[in-house]
């Protein structure tokens, strides 16, 4: 019986694992194929076997743009994760019953509102915040204008501050998309539980800590796979504010692959960074994946 009913699924599965195979799974196949060659894209391809992913493994620059991608990990998914279950927390714990559903709904709301907007959009408004000074930034003005003058730089401009200002760039972007989650996880979270947390006289960090995080183990599994690999194929971000620089301070494997891809032509050498960087993925989502069924099976 349990095989008569799966067989009646497979037509309605069948339009979509079509479509995905064709918009993700020939292309994928292809940009393997194409990294075990040297091809700009418009001469003949000349096979070359494995020698674009040795070359990756001395190229410096690549190995640069991954401990960039280190930081743009921290700042997409543990600081996100972290923020937006305190957030989550206090919105719907304190918010909620101090100021009611309405003041909590508003609150998530303007949290969550980075999220909508064109990445276009959010590049060009930050870069004119982080300009320096001299060149009219917000952030600059406003840190002279409370007499902080001194602290003022080109927050994009300045290699030793380029990659933070991005990484704070990027969690105020990414923050609602776990606030949101997690808010919505709370519902089905007992009330009682904090009640009696209340009654046994239990500070807001220990509810938080011993009610909270344990019932909200399977969404923050899930924030933190989807948000790690959102920050390892980041692209737009990087492309829109710094363009990799300044002197590739702010370069990572996605943007180093559509560099030596599309402006140099080395396109076998981009498709074997890109190729490295999906099987990375893949092994995240892998690992992750365990990780929860172990979770749950304890």
């Amino acid at each position: 019986m349990t095989q008569v009913r799966t067989r009646a699924y497979l037509p309605f599965l069948l339009p979509g694992a079509l479509l995905s195979a064709v918009v993700i799974g020939v292309p994928f196949v292809a940009n393997i194929a194409i990294s075990f060659t040297d091809w700009d894209g418009v001469s003949p391809v000349r096979w070359t076997g494995l020698d674009n992913y040795s070359k990756l493994l001395g190229d410096t620059d690549f190995w640069s743009a991954f401990e960039h991608n280190v930081g743009l990990l921290v700042a997409m998914a543990l600081v996100p994760t972290a923020l937006g279950l305190v957030l989550a927390f206090g919105i719907g714990e304190v918010i909620s019953r101090r100021f009611g559903p309405r003041t909590a709904s508003i609150l998530r709301a303007c949290i969550y509102l980075p999220q909508v907007l064109p990445m276009a959009v959010v590049g060009i408004v930050w870069s004119w915040i982080l300009m320096s000074g001299t060149t009219g930034g917000a952030l600059d003005s406003a840190l002279t204008a409370i007499g902080l003058g001194g602290l003022g730089r080109d927050w994009l401009g300045d290699p030793n501050w380029a990659l933070w200002s991005v990484m704070g760039v990027l969690v105020w972007f990414q923050l609602g998309y776990p606030l949101v989650i997690f808010m919505s996880g709370l519902q089905r979270v007992d009330p009682a539980l904090y009640e009696a947390a209340d009654l046994d006289g239990a500070s807001w960090l220990r509810k938080l800590w011993h009610i909270t995080v344990p019932q909200l183990r399977p969404e923050i599994a899930v924030v933190l796979l989807t948000c790690s690999i959102a920050s390892l194929k980041v692209f737009a971000p990087i492309y829109v504010l710094t363009r990799g620089g300044p002197g590739g301070a702010t370069n990572v494997p996605s943007y180093y692959s559509y560099v030596e891809y599309f402006e140099k032509l080395d396109v076998g050498y981009g498709s074997a960074i890109s190729t490295v960087l999906v099987l990375l993925i893949l092994a995240l989502t892998v690992g992750f994946m365990r990780v929860q069924q172990r979770g749950e099976q304890a």
